[in-house]
C-alpha cells in the first residue's frame, strides 16, 4: 500500500496483526504510534484518513509467529494436570519446555539471537530476564533446539523462585541488540515442587505426597478424646480456577496491598507463604476468606457445620469480591488452609488435638474458678480446654531457625490469639514444642500449652477467698490425630508432641518451658469419683452414671453435685439441661451410685450444633479437704445419611444418586435441604424436601450428575432442618475414563 509523498513507515506483521516499528522520517507521529497493533483493514483506514498521507508504507512478514506451551506434557511432568490441562502450571526447580513456532527459519547467531523476558505479580512488578546459559546456578536460564519451522525451548527456574502468575515473552534480537519482533505475552502458574531435593518444602516420600498433596478428599476427626468421630471434608485443590483463588487469597494480604513488589520476592520462602495464609483464612484482620462465630446465631450467613468442603467457601469469597463467608469454626478454617497449601504444592495435612487448652494469659496453665454451685465465676477472658480443636501441619525446611527443627511445622488459622498483631499462628516446628523450647518462632508457647498445659481447678468461696481443688497434669493434650496415609483410619501422633506423660523427660521438658510443676494431689484422698454413660443417641433419653468410692476405713458423708449443660465443642455454654444435688453416706470401701437421666425434652431445645452434651460433678467430703470435680463430654450420636449410586461411573456420563434419611426425633422436622458436592464428580448443589418430616420418617431424594475426573472420587452429602442439622452422608466412587473407540483407529 503506498501513498503519495516522502515518509516511509516500517511495519511487521504478527497473525494478522500488523505492529508498527518506524518512521523513518516523522518522530513525531512514530511516538504516538510506536508499538501500536493494526489488522490490515484498520491500518488502510487510517491510510485513507488520512494519517500517513504523503508517506510511502513498506511490510515485512513475521518470523515470530506462537508459542506453544505444551500444557499436556508439562502438566503431567510436573503433577499439575488434575488442575488443568488447557494452561501452564508447573512446579520450580523442574525444567518445561514451549515451542516457538515461527514462519521461516530464524537467522543463526551472530545475526539474531533470542531473549525471554519474565514477569511477575498482577501488574508485572517484578521483571526478569532468562538467561540464554547456566551462568548462574540460582538464576532462570534457557536453552534451544531448532528444528524444522519451531525453536524448542527448554526453560530452567530455581528451586527457590518465587511462586505466582509469570508472563513470559520471547523477543527476536539483531546482531546490535534491537527488538525486532516479540510475541504476545504468555502466563503460567510457578508452584512449590515437594519433588525436588532443592525446594524447601522437598519431601523424599512419594507415599507422602500422594496424601499430602494430590490427595483431594479428607477426613477431619471430631467428637472427644474417649469417643472420636469423623467428617469427611472435600478440599478439591484441583478443582477448576482453585489455583487462581488460591493466589488471590495471597494478593489480597495486607503485605501484597502495602508492597507488591516485596510481596512478590517474599513468595519464594514457603515460611512467608504459610504464615499469610493463616492469617488470611479467617477474616479477622483483613480481606480473609472466612469469618469465625461460635454463638450458635448464624442467620446472615452459612452455620459452620453446614459445610462439607473448601471449594464453595473459596470461590463465594472470591465471587463476593474478597468479601468474608459466613461462618466458620475450627475444623473449618483448617480445611480450607489445607486446600490453599496443597494446592501452591506445600505438603499439608489435617490435625486435631483433643482436650486442647486454650491459654489467654501465656503462663502455660488453664485455671478454672467456680463457685460451689458450679458457676463459672471468672472474670475477663477465660481460659477453656476445646473439647478438640484443628490445626495444620505442612513439611518445609526452617533456614530462618537452628538445625534440627525443619520438617512438620504447625499452622493454625482459627483466630485465637494474635501473634505479630495479626490472627495467625505458625509455622512452629513440631519438635520446638516437643522439647519445650518455647523461645522459637512462631508462637511456640501458645502451641505448647495446647497440648501440654495443666489444668488447675479452684473453688471461689463467697468471702471471696479461693481454694485449690486439682491440678490437673494429664487431661490436656490426648489423642492427638490425622488421617493416615494408607486410608481411610485414624493415625495418633501424640508421641510427636509431647513425651509420655508422668516420664522424666516430659518434667525436663516442663523446666525448660518455664512452668512450674505441681505437686497438688499426687496421692488420691479416701473418696474417688467416677463418671460413666452408655453411647448416647441424639432424639432418646440416656442415663449418667456417677459413682463415688470410699477407700477409707470409715463411712464418709459428702455433698454431691451434678449438672449437664448443652455446650459447644470448644466450652461454650448454651444451657443448662439438668442438676441434682444428694447428700449421701458412702460405706467403707463401697460405691454409691447415683443416676442423671438425661431426656431429650431437656436437652432438645439446647444442644448447640456440636451435639455436645457436658456432665459436672462436685463432691465435697464433710469432714475432709479434699474437694473433688471430674467432668465428662458426651457426644450425641447422629444418623446417618444412606447413599446409592446408579449407572456407570465414566467421566462424562450421568450418574444418578439415591439419598435417603430417617427423621430419629420424636419431634418433626421441617426445612430439610440436601447438600451435595465432590471433587471431580460436582459443584455444590442443594436438593430442597417438600413438607414435614414426621418422627420415624424416611425421606428420599435423587440427583443426576456427570463425573468431571477419573479416579477414586468421594460424594459428600448433609442433611440440614430445622430442629436437626449437621447430618452427614458420603460415597466413594470410582471413575473410568471413556473406553477408546477402536473401530475408530485407522490402521496404518
Amino acid at each position: 500500500m503506498q501513498k503519495e509523498g516522502q515518509s516511509t513507515i516500517e511495519m511487521v506483521g504478527h497473525q494478522g496483526a500488523w505492529t508498527l516499528f518506524r518512521y523513518k522520517t516523522d518522530p513525531k507521529k512514530a511516538k504516538v504510534l510506536q508499538g501500536r497493533q493494526l489488522s490490515w483493514t484498520g491500518l488502510r483506514k487510517f491510510a485513507r484518513e488520512g494519517f500517513y498521507k504523503g508517506s510511502t508504507i513498506t511490510y515485512k512478514k513475521s518470523i515470530l509467529s506462537d508459542i506453544d506451551l505444551q500444557c499436556y506434557e508439562n502438566n503431567h511432568a510436573h503433577r499439575t494436570e488434575e488442575m488443568d490441562v488447557e494452561r501452564l502450571l508447573v512446579r520450580r526447580g523442574q525444567p518445561f519446555s514451549v515451542v516457538l513456532q515461527c514462519t521461516e527459519h530464524i537467522p543463526q547467531i551472530p545475526d539474531h539471537q533470542l531473549n525471554l523476558i519474565l514477569h511477575l505479580g498482577k501488574n508485572n512488578e517484578v521483571v526478569l530476564k532468562v538467561l540464554d546459559s547456566e551462568q548462574d546456578h540460582g538464576k532462570w536460564w534457557f536453552s534451544q533446539r531448532n528444528a524444522q519451522g519451531e525453536v524448542m525451548l527448554t526453560l530452567h527456574s530455581p528451586a527457590d523462585a518465587p511462586v505466582g502468575l509469570y508472563s513470559m515473552t520471547v523477543v527476536l534480537l539483531s546482531a546490535d541488540g534491537q527488538i525486532l519482533e516479540q510475541t504476545e505475552p504468555q502466563t503460567f502458574y510457578l508452584l512449590f515442587n515437594p519433588w525436588c531435593k532443592d525446594d524447601s518444602v522437598y519431601l523424599p516420600s512419594e507415599e507422602l505426597l500422594q496424601e499430602y498433596i494430590l490427595n483431594e478428599n479428607g477426613i477431619l476427626y471430631q467428637g472427644s478424646w474417649d469417643d472420636i468421630t469423623t467428617v469427611s471434608w472435600n478440599f478439591g485443590q484441583f478443582e477448576k480456577d482453585v489455583v487462581d483463588i488460591c493466589f488471590e487469597v495471597l494478593d489480597n494480604s495486607p503485605a501484597a496491598m502495602k508492597n507488591s513488589e516485596m510481596d512478590i520476592v517474599n513468595r519464594a520462602s514457603p515460611v512467608y507463604v504459610s504464615r499469610t495464609i493463616t492469617a488470611m483464612v479467617n477474616a479477622n484482620d483483613d480481606r480473609g476468606v472466612v469469618s469465625g462465630r461460635w454463638d450458635g446465631e448464624y442467620g446472615d450467613g452459612v452455620a459452620p457445620t453446614h459445610w462439607t468442603g473448601s471449594v464453595p467457601i473459596l470461590r463465594r469469597w472470591s465471587e463476593g469480591g474478597g468479601q468474608k463467608v459466613r461462618y466458620g469454626q475450627c475444623w473449618v478454617f483448617t480445611g480450607v488452609a489445607c486446600t490453599v497449601l496443597r494446592c501452591l504444592g506445600i505438603p499439608t495435612r489435617c490435625i486435631t488435638n483433643y482436650s486442647s487448652a486454650h491459654d489467654t494469659d501465656a503462663n502455660i496453665s488453664v485455671d478454672y474458678l467456680v463457685n460451689d454451685q458450679l458457676e463459672s465465676v471468672s472474670e475477663g477472658r477465660k481460659d477453656s480446654i476445646w473439647n478438640y480443636h484443628c490445626w495444620v501441619e505442612s513439611w518445609m525446611k526452617r533456614d530462618d531457625l537452628p538445625e534440627g527443627y525443619n520438617e512438620w511445622q504447625v499452622l493454625d488459622p482459627t483466630p485465637q490469639e494474635r501473634s505479630d498483631g495479626v490472627f495467625c499462628c505458625g509455622p512452629c516446628p513440631v519438635r520446638a514444642v516437643k522439647e519445650g523450647e518455647v523461645g522459637l518462632k512462631y508462637d511456640t508457647p501458645f502451641v505448647f500449652s495446647e497440648v501440654n498445659a495443666d489444668l488447675i481447678v479452684w473453688i471461689v468461696h463467697p468471702d471471696g477467698e479461693r481454694s485449690q481443688v486439682s491440678q490437673n497434669s494429664k487431661m490436656i493434650g490426648r489423642n492427638i490425630s490425622t488421617k493416615s496415609v494408607y486410608g481411610d483410619f485414624r493415625e495418633d501422633i501424640t508421641a510427636n508432641y509431647k513425651y509420655p506423660e508422668g516420664s522424666m523427660k516430659e518434667r525436663e521438658v516442663y523446666k525448660k518451658a518455664g512452668r512450674q510443676v505441681g505437686q497438688k494431689n499426687e496421692s488420691p484422698g479416701e473418696l474417688e469419683l467416677f463418671i460413666k454413660h452408655a453411647p448416647a443417641i441424639h432424639g432418646t433419653d440416656f442415663d449418667v452414671i456417677i459413682e463415688v468410692y470410699n477407700a477409707g476405713r470409715e463411712d464418709t458423708d459428702a455433698k454431691l453435685t451434678v449438672m449437664s449443660n448443652a455446650i459447644t465443642y470448644n466450652s461454650i455454654h448454651r444451657g443448662e439441661c439438668q442438676r441434682k444435688t444428694t447428700s449421701l453416706t458412702v460405706p467403707a470401701h463401697k460405691a454409691h451410685k447415683e443416676v442423671l437421666r438425661l431426656q431429650y425434652d431437656h436437652y432438645g431445645s439446647c444442644v448447640s450444633e456440636h451435639h455436645m452434651i457436658r456432665v459436672t460433678a462436685l463432691l465435697q467430703p464433710t469432714d475432709q479437704d479434699n474437694i473433688i470435680l471430674q467432668e465428662v463430654n458426651i457426644p450425641l450420636k447422629m444418623p446417618a445419611l444412606h447413599i446409592k449410586i446408579i449407572g456407570n461411573a465414566i467421566v462424562s456420563r450421568k450418574l444418578t444418586a439415591h439419598i435417603s434419611f430417617t427423621n430419629p426425633l420424636p419431634v418433626s422436622l421441617q426445612g430439610g435441604v440436601f447438600t451435595v458436592e465432590g471433587a471431580g464428580l460436582t459443584e455444590a448443589r442443594e436438593i430442597k424436601t417438600h413438607g414435614k418430616i414426621e418422627p420415624g420418617q424416611a425421606v428420599t431424594v435423587k440427583f443426576s450428575f456427570k463425573p468431571t475426573r477419573a479416579g477414586l472420587r468421594k460424594l459428600l452429602v448433609d442433611f440440614d432442618s430445622d430442629r436437626l442439622r449437621d447430618v452427614k452422608g458420603e460415597a466413594s466412587i470410582i471413575v473410568r475414563t471413556k473406553k477408546r473407540n477402536m473401530n475408530a483407529v485407522s490402521e496404518i
